[in-house]
């Protein structure tokens, strides 16, 4: 089995910061083989949700026009496998060279360069791991198919107001939450899976960890004030979503009902 001593250090800010554990019927539950299909599928649709949502912050806060077109056409070719089934895994592994910090930024953006530099390093990441669940996928035989989206980020984003920057800054923690849960996912669903399976896991704890610092960072950094109340208004829903019933299987789902 693979050794998740190396990464303890990681893992313990991540149990504190969020507010409960992965169910073990949650785990169990990911662990049977009719389900690996729908765990794969839907890990790697989350790893461009995760992209997406990083081109659009530094889109919406941080770029000028021309820089926003060059951001939506590093995720096209992603975009095009999920939504439209078009391209291959020989398509997608020339398209991550593609990707750098040479934006342009908007003029009198005040955290724009920090923003552009995370979010520019978390989109390489996360469309590596697209690619790498995809990778698995296709040596496994396990064809993508479509799939609806689970209640868990609709869930999280129920949270987020609607003025600037208070919406800003609670997104970046809807997205320092969901990067949190996806690392202790990875840890705790280690055990549960073949060590092919447990060592890939494993080997995204780092990123994933240190995605949720940076989201937390930005989101303080932004904020006038200081962000321990919104954190824990938007962690108690995100416990809720985790510990509640939930009728569908997917990577961020609640119990099994």
């Amino acid at each position: 089995m693979a050794n998740l001593s190396a990464y303890q250090s990681l893992l313990v800010p991540i149990d504190d910061f969020l507010l409960c554990q992965t169910p073990t019927a949650w785990l169990i539950e990911a662990s049977k083989p009719s389900n690996l299909p729908m765990l794969l599928i839907d890990h790697m649709i989350c790893e461009l949700k995760a992209a997406q949502t990083a081109a659009w912050l530094i889109r919406k806060y941080a770029v000028d026009e021309q820089s926003a077109t060059v951001l939506l056409a590093w995720l096209a070719p992603y975009e095009n496998f999920i939504y439209r089934k078009e391209g291959s895994l020989a398509d997608l592994a020339q398209q991550q060279q593609t990707i750098s910090k040479k934006l342009t930024l908007r003029k009198h953006c005040l955290y724009g360069e920090d923003l552009v530099d995370k979010m520019v390093m978390l989109i390489k990441e996360e469309l590596h791991h697209f690619y790498q669940v995809l990778e698995i996928m296709t040596q496994r035989q396990i064809h993508y198919q479509s799939i609806s989206a689970g209640r868990y980020a609709k869930g999280l984003m129920g949270q987020v107001r609607t003025h600037e920057p208070a919406m800003l800054i609670d997104k970046l923690i809807c997205g320092a939450y969901i990067e949190a849960r996806s690392c202790e996912r990875f840890a705790r669903l280690s055990p549960y899976v073949d060590d092919d399976l447990a060592q890939f896991y494993i080997s995204l704890l780092r990123s994933e960890a240190r995605h949720y610092q940076d989201y937390l960072k930005l989101a303080q950094q932004i904020s006038a004030d200081d962000i321990c109340e919104r954190v824990a208004i938007i962690g108690h829903t995100e416990a809720e979503l985790i510990q509640l019933p939930d009728t569908e299987f997917r990577f961020h789902s609640g119990l099994p009902a």
